[in-house]
C-alpha cells in the first residue's frame, strides 16, 4: 500500500514520460521530405515529442513517410497522421532518449519569450576578417550588412530594415532566421552551425 509519503517520494516523472504528450506552440522553420524524395521548406506550429503540425506547401498522404530537419531539433521523422488545410500532423518515432532531448528542447522554446530567457551563446562570439556581406530575405530583397559580430550558431548584423522576427534570412550563403531586433540592425540564427569557424567567414564573403 502506498503511502502519502511514498507518493511524495517518488521522482517527477519527465513530459517525454506522459502517457499522453501535449503539445506546445512554437514557430520553427525547416524543410522536410517525402517519399518521393521531393523536398520543400515547412514551419512547425505545434509540436510534442510525439507528434507536430506543420504547415507545408505539398502535404503529402496519410500514412506517407516523412523525414525532417527543424531550426534546434535536427532531424525528426515518422508517418503523416493528418491531412490539414495548408500542411499535415505527423507522428514522430523517437527512442525514449530522443524523445526527454526532445521534451527539454520543446521546454525552452516554449518559455524562453515568455520568461525573457537570454540568447542562447552557446559558441563564442568573434569579429571575423571580413564583416561586409548581404542579408537576403526570402522574398528575394537583398541588402549590404555589416557583421559586428558571429559565432557558430548565429550574428549580429548592422542592416537598414528590421524583418520580423522569425523571418527567414540568407546571410552570404547561410540560411538563418532572424531572434531579435536591436538599435542598428537584427541578431540572426544560422539554421544549422558550421563546424568551423573558418567556414563560417568564408561563407559570409561576398562574390
Amino acid at each position: 500500500m502506498f503511502t502519502e509519503e511514498t507518493r511524495l517520494a517518488r521522482p517527477p516523472r519527465s513530459y517525454a514520460q506522459m502517457p499522453q504528450f501535449q503539445r506546445v506552440k512554437v514557430s520553427l522553420l525547416g524543410r522536410y521530405m517525402l517519399t518521393d524524395r521531393r523536398e520543400f521548406p515547412c514551419q512547425v506550429l505545434e509540436m510534442s515529442p510525439g507528434d507536430a503540425v506543420v504547415v507545408a506547401p505539398v502535404p503529402g498522404s496519410s500514412g506517407e513517410r516523412v523525414i525532417a530537419y527543424i531550426d534546434h531539433l535536427g532531424r525528426i521523422e515518422g508517418d503523416i497522421t493528418e491531412v490539414i488545410d495548408g500542411g499535415f500532423k505527423m507522428h514522430i518515432g523517437a527512442t525514449s532518449r530522443k524523445r526527454d532531448k526532445m521534451a527539454a528542447q520543446l521546454t525552452w522554446l516554449a518559455n524562453k519569450d515568455v520568461l525573457n530567457l537570454p540568447e542562447d551563446r552557446r559558441h563564442e562570439r568573434v569579429v571575423p576578417d571580413n564583416r561586409h556581406s548581404t542579408a537576403v530575405l526570402d522574398d528575394g530583397r537583398r541588402y549590404n550588412c555589416k557583421i559586428i559580430d558571429i559565432s557558430l550558431s548565429g550574428a549580429a548584423i548592422e542592416l537598414a530594415v528590421r524583418p520580423a522576427m522569425g523571418t527567414p534570412v540568407t546571410l552570404g550563403r547561410m540560411r538563418a532566421r532572424v531572434v531579435r531586433h536591436f538599435a542598428d540592425g537584427v541578431a540572426v540564427e544560422f539554421v544549422s552551425a558550421q563546424e568551423m569557424l573558418t567556414v563560417v567567414q568564408q561563407n559570409l564573403r561576398v562574390n
